[in-house]
């Protein structure tokens, strides 16, 4: 194709043939910072700002993929970039770019007003949040989504082992599911918040710390602790189709940190 622009023509250089009978899986722009909309379970909507991945698949006679479209494509939806108009972005990913398979991820900070446990002073709590979705020819569309949660958890060898006190430290649990109806951010992050050792706050006063100090010490847990709780209880909710659940500890008197994993 070309196109004259001031008396010259502009080849398509994307659209010429590739000699080399390769196929690339995934192609597409990343890390495109753009402003969205999350349902806020307490106030309605929360307006935040999220890194775009966006990618389709290339066939091998191709020598590239149109970059510009991802970013028009993204434009249309401004303001309604949402679970609910997933699958109409990948579908309209796979028809404006001739794909076969599309692939949208987001990741964005998501914010809780969270009261601290005996004063109740109010702060903001950050939880790192991403939906990723994939619709490819001859499959069922796939979406997904992933939270990171921080929290506390006291080791239980420390405590059985010392005369005086044990270690603690803060840890970030991830968790990603498949679900078949809505499902709440709020929800996992409660859900997670309540299989550690003790919740994770950004204002605590001395009642407060005392408070937490001492919850987590009665409930000391290891990251394989962790890992379990959260699983038993997606397990138990019929609306998770799917989950992988991991842990990671960053030990306050070891030189690394504690894992822990779990898929169903």
């Amino acid at each position: 194709m070309r196109l004259v622009s001031g008396g010259r023509a502009m080849i398509d250089v994307q659209n010429q043939r590739d000699p080399r009978h390769v196929e690339i899986q995934k192609v597409g722009v990343k890390n495109i910072r753009y402003p969205i909309t999350v349902l806020d379970k307490a106030n309605g909507v929360q307006h935040t700002v999220a890194n775009v991945n966006m990618y389709v698949d290339l066939p091998h006679h191709f020598k590239g993929t149109h970059m510009s479209r991802f970013i028009e494509i993204l434009n249309e939806y401004k303001g309604e970039i949402a679970i609910k108009n997933f699958a109409h972005i990948l579908q309209e990913m796979k028809k404006t770019l001739k794909a076969r398979s599309a692939h949208l991820e987001i990741e964005f900070p998501y914010f809780i007003e969270k009261q601290a446990p005996v004063t109740h002073a109010t702060g903001l709590m950050e939880y790192i949040c991403r939906f990723c979705g994939s619709s490819s020819e001859g499959a069922e569309e796939d979406f997904s989504v992933g939270i990171d949660v921080p929290v506390t958890t006291v080791c239980p060898c420390s405590k059985e082992i010392s005369d005086q006190g044990a270690h603690n430290q803060r840890g970030t649990v991830t968790v990603k599911v498949r679900f078949k109806k809505f499902i709440w951010i709020e929800d996992i992050i409660h859900l997670v918040e309540d299989s550690s050792s003790c919740d994770v706050y950004s204002i605590l006063k001395r009642p407060d710390e005392k408070y937490v100090t001492e919850k987590a010490y009665e409930n000391p847990m290891f990251v394989e602790d962790v890992v379990r709780e959260v699983a038993q209880k997606l397990s138990a909710d019929p609306n998770i189709t799917w989950f992988s659940v991991e842990s990671e500890n960053f030990e306050s008197i070891h030189n690394h940190s504690a894992y822990a994993y779990v898929e169903k």
